[in-house]
């Protein structure tokens, strides 16, 4: 009895052995996901994978599904192949905005980097490059206009810049001086693509009694329109050469006279000087008086308004034969 009872056990001990072996081989390992291709969150929660159960599959970060449905099987303990195809992710061409452009030599595909390009006269503000990630392109920038510094106040002078804070790329700015002096360098002056200007600001300078005297003298001597034939004006210019060197010849020499008598001091050598020249412009001017005056002669007598050679005056003959 005892060992029917004790036999009766080891039998019913081997039998749950074996289904249980029977069981656990049947059941599949637990699924892996392969390159691009991960386990769902609900695969994941499953410890235990019976004949016959199926999980699902889906594309890893980044990437999204071409082709399948990314279900797999257990069978005789092992998994069907997944039937997923997985692509990377297309951030496509990024939002346009003001003022900006992008290099995307680098693709538009996930994990690609982009450089943020600024127009002519702006510069980047933010991040210089974008990423490709998942939910799109990361990375915020904003192109900005250049801006120059006020620039610096020009003494006995002024600006005409009116504008509201600092000059723009491209903005000009220009300069006067006060009365009674003179602009010296560039009038106007323009804010460039690097924040700086193209030419430093001016200077005004006083106006000196040099400079007075130059523009009367210029003024003073400005030659007459030509109204003459060729071979008259040069006939004029040999007569007038000759009666220059005559004029020049002579030292003008300061009288006693023109001493300065507002308080009794004797004029200095700059005030002789302005004499000497106000004494070559009377100079100059006699000899275009008499040049003048020939020429007048001259024409007169080429239209037949004098008869004889005798009514002409010794001056004229010597012209004529010149």
């Amino acid at each position: 009895m005892d060992f029917s009872l004790d036999t009766c056990g080891r039998r019913r001990c081997l039998l749950l052995l074996y289904l249980f072996v029977l069981e656990a081989a049947a059941n599949c390992p637990n699924p892996e996901g392969r390159e691009n291709i991960v386990l769902t969150t609900e695969a994941l929660l499953v410890n235990t994978f019976p004949e016959g159960i199926g999980v699902t599959l889906e594309c890893a970060n980044g990437y999204v599904i071409e082709s399948g449905s990314g279900v797999i099987s257990c069978t005789d303990g092992k998994w069907t192949e997944p039937d997923l195809i997985c692509k990377k992710k297309d951030c496509g061409p990024p939002q346009p905005q003001p003022h900006m452009s992008f290099d995307t030599s680098d693709g538009t595909l996930f994990g690609a980097v982009i450089k943020v390009i600024c127009d002519k006269g702006y510069e980047i503000s933010g991040l210089s490059h974008k990423h490709c990630f998942s939910k799109g392109w990361n990375g915020k920038s904003t192109c900005e206009i250049v801006t120059c510094e006020e620039p610096a106040e020009v003494t006995n002078g002024r600006s005409l810049w009116d504008g509201q804070g600092e000059p723009e790329y491209g903005q000009v700015i220009t300069f006067v001086c006060d009365e009674g002096y003179n602009l010296v360098g560039h009038d106007s002056i323009m804010c460039n693509e690097n924040g700086e200007y193209n030419f430093e600001p001016p200077k005004c300078q006083g106006v000196t009694t040099e400079d007075r005297i130059t523009t009367t003298i210029v003024t003073t001597t400005a030659p007459p329109t030509q109204a003459a034939s060729t071979s008259t004006a040069s006939s004029a210019t040999s007569t007038a050469q000759q009666d220059k060197n005559v004029t020049t010849s002579a030292t003008p020499t300061v009288s006693p006279s023109a001493r300065d008598k507002h308080d009794g001091t004797v004029i200095t050598n700059s005030d002789t000087g302005y004499v000497n020249v106000i004494a070559s412009v009377i100079g100059i001017s006699l000899v275009s008086c008499i040049v003048v005056y020939f020429l007048h002669k001259f024409l007169l007598r080429k239209k037949g308004s004098y008869d004889t050679r005798e009514d002409l005056k010794p001056e004229l003959l010597q012209f004529q034969n010149l």
